[in-house]
């Protein structure tokens, strides 16, 4: 006889022993020992792999070794004790038998279920989320499986609190309410924050939009998904004493909402629920939060929902339909902010890409005073020449919109505009300025004001450019001039500098390093210092070109305007 074999039935066998010695005993004469000495067996069955045994003895009527509450916290014990890759396969042995002795259970079962909800999920937490259409498939640890079979533990308890709820209007036992909410929070919160959630091609029934249907399903039945997603004010959590502890909850429960919210907004699951009775405005105002929350993270999986949220949310609405009043909640002036980071910091490109259609999007949906006073807060806060440069275009793309078009639009003409100018035709440390860091913002500054000139008559001045000229020449004219011949002064010593160099160390090998902005660069040849040098230039040059236009064509309206009065 096999080794292994004989194993097998070593084990089956002292447990069926156990058993068949218990059987016999009145329930007076069974003892603590006697269950501890199943549990023992019982787990050695579960380690060799036996479970498909034990689970036949401790279904077998025969077999009521104990009242339901031991057996119950032997169920616990054992999932508890159970760690790594054996999780999944344990807890979905286990559920059924919990499930039962649950069910049978008469005090205590809101506490017991809510315990075993979550001891069981705090069990599966640390396991890492399958993410890949590939990953999915092969559900290597049996994670997707698990979490469905823990939903189906679940639902008897749900049934039984929808059934009691039906019964009265008055029923007030919120214990077992409480407790699956509990659950369904942490479900949201993990694996669905992290979960990829979209239809994938070739996967019929995608495990975790099934699992995330069924959680927003129970959230439906126990009355608890208007409440959460607008009502999310509302204080669930207890006043806890200890405040590390108050905050971790309270992050949980953000993080939980925000799920939620992208679950029914972009995943569109649990929709039909709701009543359409909200303007897209007000859906926005109250998912900012959430996407601010989803925003602040970053990891792929949860930015990439933040922003499917916020483009869903912006897409229901109108352009120009969005009133400036908005911006006077908080979350309106930090949402484009974390923008703006996920723009300029974000590793992943296709999300950085998204975030800036998002941010036009944002700004499209304005009426003039809010695109007028978002382009204010974004240039005094993004810190980021490229997306101060693409700021200044929508700047002219409003002005534009307002010389050309019927309407009369205060806020890109006159002392409105002027005031905005002085925000944009600047440098940030005057003739200190580093062009070559500011230099997409000195570029789009300056195609700006010669869309100015040459736009607006000085005999009209429907912008007020004319008027604050000798301004805009004092503090970003002349300075640009005075940093643009330093610069390139600079810059043509170290061309110089480094090809004497060369020619001392006879080889264009030599490798140096460079520090930019107080980071140290790769290790370059003098070769490539001196292509970075000249790339420089070159954008000097294009500066000088274009400022010298502007300055050449003011002066010719100038002289123009001189001879008209002659």
């Amino acid at each position: 006889m096999p080794e292994e074999q004989s194993q097998t039935i070593m084990a089956v066998d002292e447990l069926q022993a156990i058993v068949q010695r218990c059987q016999i005993l009145e329930e007076a004469d069974f003892k603590g020992e006697d269950f501890n000495l199943f549990q023992v067996a019982g787990q050695k069955c579960l380690e060799d792999g036996y479970a498909a045994q034990l689970l036949e003895v401790i279904q077998n009527e025969k077999n009521k070794l104990c009242n339901p509450k031991e057996l119950f916290l032997s169920l616990l014990e054992q999932i508890e004790q159970t760690s790594g890759e054996q999780v999944c396969q344990t807890v979905m042995l286990l559920l059924q038998p919990l499930q039962t002795v649950l069910l049978k259970l008469q005090n205590k079962k809101a506490y017991s279920v809510g315990l075993s909800l979550a001891m069981i999920m705090n069990q599966l937490t640390p396991l890492p989320v399958p993410y890949t259409k590939q990953q999915i498939e092969e559900d290597k640890l049996g994670l997707c499986q698990c979490c469905n079979a823990v939903v189906d533990f679940a639902k008897p308890f749900v049934n039984e609190l929808v059934k009691n709820m039906e019964k009265s209007s008055e029923y007030n036992d919120m214990e077992l309410k409480e407790e699956l909410l509990k659950f369904c929070m942490k479900s949201l919160k993990y694996p669905l924050l992290t979960a990829q959630l979209e239809q994938l091609e070739g996967i019929e029934e995608h495990p975790f939009r099934h699992f995330a249907t069924e959680i927003v399903d129970i959230l439906w039945d126990i009355k608890e998904l208007i409440p959460l997603v607008f009502l999310r004010h509302k204080d669930r959590s207890p006043h806890w004493e200890n405040q590390e502890f108050a905050e971790m909850e309270q992050k949980n429960s953000a993080d939980s909402l925000a799920c939620l919210s992208y679950l029914i907004f972009v995943q569109h699951l649990g929709i039909a629920c709701f009543p359409v009775v909200f303007s897209p405005s007000y859906l926005l105002q109250c998912n900012m939060t959430h996407i601010e929350v989803l925003l602040k993270r970053t990891e792929e999986s949860m930015l990439s929902k933040g922003l499917d949220l916020f483009e869903s949310c912006l897409l229901r609405m109108e352009d120009d339909s969005l009133l400036h009043q908005y911006l006077e909640f908080r979350t309106f002036i930090n949402v484009p902010q974390d923008l703006v980071k996920v723009m300029t910091l974000c590793p992943i490109e296709h999300l950085r890409k998204k975030s800036l259609n998002i941010l036009q999007l944002f700004i499209d949906k304005f009426d003039a005073e809010g695109k007028y006073t978002l382009f204010r807060c974004l240039l005094k806060t993004s810190n980021h020449a490229g997306v101060e440069g693409y700021i200044i275009k929508n700047i002219k793309d409003q002005i534009h919109s307002s010389l050309t078009k019927a309407c009369d639009n205060v806020w890109f003409t006159g002392h409105h505009l002027i005031s905005l100018l002085d925000l944009v035709l600047m440098l940030p440390e005057g003739a200190e300025t580093d062009l070559l860091q500011h230099s997409d913002r000195i570029m789009a500054s300056l195609n700006l004001l010669r869309y100015l000139v040459i736009k607006d008559c000085e005999s009209d001045n429907q912008t007020g450019v004319w008027t604050t000229l000798p301004k805009i020449e004092r503090n970003f004219l002349k300075p640009l001039h005075v940093g643009l011949n330093m610069s390139k002064a600079h810059y043509e010593a170290e061309i110089k500098n480094k090809k004497e160099n060369r020619k001392e160390a006879h080889s264009s090998n030599t490798v140096c390093s460079v520090t930019v902005g107080g980071e140290k660069m790769p290790a370059m040849t003098t070769e490539m210092q001196l292509q970075v040098l000249h790339s420089a230039l070159f954008t000097f040059d294009l500066i000088e070109s274009v400022l010298a236009r502007v300055e050449e064509l003011i002066e010719v309206k100038i002289k123009a305007v001189m001879d008209e009065h002659s």
